[in-house]
């Protein structure tokens, strides 16, 4: 292994936007364990020097891979499609339709079902997003289409934030 494997390299996984979160958490733990810097006490403080690189590049990788929508932006990047959000904000005009009515019924709801039911639809498209995702990167290998969709992803995260601190809000 070298440090500028990628991250699917360094964790012996297959470059696949689906993967068994348990499985990474353990590869996490073995990788970890094996170059944790106390290990190498005894080598000397250049030793400990490289062990903690490993350390904080496996833990950098780990929290790449775990979440969804940053393993989909590191698969488009390795596959030539990098996500460029600040730079490359189109969506399709459906989605951007989308966006404008989400936002508008958080601007309206009054309540905590009402907020509760906004949330609940948030959640339905970003599981059919995440679902697409998958069959993009997986089956299809379209990573430009794969990339747009992490943009979306992107704007769905944060909506998503939006709507828990107003029902954090209502509930205090």
């Amino acid at each position: 292994m070298k440090l500028s494997d990628n991250d699917f390299v360094l964790f012996g996984l297959p470059e696949r936007f689906a993967l068994d979160r348990a499985d990474l958490d353990a590869r996490w733990r073995q990788l970890q364990a094996s170059a944790h810097p106390d290990k190498f006490s005894a080598e000397g403080a250049a030793a400990q020097r490289v062990a903690m690189q490993w350390s904080v590049r496996i833990n950098e990788a780990h929290r790449r891979l775990r979440e969804p929508v940053s393993r989909a932006a590191y698969l488009c990047e390795l596959r030539g499609a990098p996500i460029d959000a600040e730079r490359n904000t189109a969506m399709p005009a459906a989605f951007l339709g989308q966006q404008m009515a989400w936002r508008e019924a958080l601007d309206e709801a009054r309540d905590e079902p009402e907020l509760e039911r906004l949330g609940d639809e948030v959640r339905r498209a970003e599981s059919a997003l995440l679902a697409e995702l998958q069959l993009l990167l997986d089956e299809r290998g379209d990573a430009p289409a794969a990339a747009e969709r992490v943009r979306a992803l992107m704007f769905i995260s944060r909506f998503h934030a939006d709507v828990a601190r107003r029902l954090e809000a209502h509930e205090s």
